[in-house]
């Protein structure tokens, strides 16, 4: 095992520019690492939480890592900036002498794609020595547990505040999903705190999992008070979901158009990510920090 993670880890750096093998003054670093986005637009929400990171820590140095080859491909193909896999950023940390590292993902939940930087984060944490890190951590996604469903349930509760100030308007949330995963039901354990804070005003449903948008129209005929809907993204990026499959209005199958087709004619959209709202960023900042102290 230790023969294969060293050959990924030198194969790796081949494709990492500016590498040097000199000791780095810094022995701390943070890796912030996202699925990534092609939307242009959209980025903004990665570098909101990058770079609060990189105000919190300062004495940290803070990289970015992509775990979508299709979207770092794009990038490389349409502006030519190359960010790394989460196996190349590590690599070239140790390379470059760092001996103590966060990794700190973006995602919503601990699903198949956390899963995946789980296992090169213990793959990497195996090592001593030389090719080894003094210490390896990863951090945990917005989502985690009943906790972190409560405290987003406030930051969603705030978000909208001057949309649910009209009583017959409700939110609905298009998260990704994982299908076959436990950590889907998370979205639910989501839903079952909004319905606490908020009853009736916020229905969430997933792209590639359940609730599906036939389960969100179902609930939402059960509150016919509703007349107007607002659609926004419950994902740290408003990228290509968010615009197609979310907003899209020439895409007969998007949410748009099918809440349409429902019975909805008063429909708006937020296309924000989550990772532009400074409520989000102070808890990604809080989950760095936890592992710092």
């Amino acid at each position: 095992m230790h023969k294969i993670i060293i050959a990924l880890s030198l194969i790796s750096l081949l494709f990492v520019p500016q590498v040097s093998l000199a000791q780095d003054s810094a022995k701390s670093a943070i890796l912030v690492v996202s699925f990534g986005t092609s939307v242009p637009e959209a980025r903004h929400a990665i570098d909101n939480l990058v770079n609060t990171a990189r105000k919190a820590f300062p004495d940290s140095e803070v990289r970015l890592a992509f775990t979508s080859n299709i979207i770092r491909r794009k990038i490389v193909r349409e502006s030519g900036d190359i960010i790394p896999n989460p196996v190349q950023a590590l690599a070239q940390l140790n390379d470059e002498g760092f001996s103590d590292v966060i990794v700190m993902p973006t995602h919503m939940i601990p699903g198949e794609e956390y899963d995946e930087i789980a296992d090169v984060v213990d793959a990497f944490g195996s090592l001593s020595g030389k090719y080894g890190f003094k210490s390896l951590t990863l951090g945990t996604p917005l989502l985690y547990g009943v906790y972190d469903c409560e405290g987003l349930a406030d930051v969603l509760i705030n978000r909208f505040k001057a949309q649910l100030a009209n009583k017959d308007t409700a939110i609905v949330l298009m998260g990704h999903g994982t299908p076959e995963h436990f950590a889907n039901a998370l979205y639910s354990q989501l839903q079952l705190a909004l319905d606490t804070k908020a009853y009736g005003r916020f229905f969430i449903g997933t792209v590639e999992a359940a609730p599906k948008i036939e389960d969100v129209i179902a609930k939402l005929k059960r509150h016919p008070k509703v007349k107007k809907l607002v659609l926004s993204p419950l994902m740290i990026v408003a990228g290509d979901h968010a615009h197609n499959d979310l907003a899209g209005e020439d895409d007969p199958e998007s949410w748009l158009n099918v809440l349409k087709s429902a019975g909805y004619k008063n429909i708006s959209t937020y296309l924000v990510g989550l990772g532009d709202d400074e409520n989000i960023a102070r808890k990604f900042e809080s989950k760095i920090r936890e592992l710092m102290d």
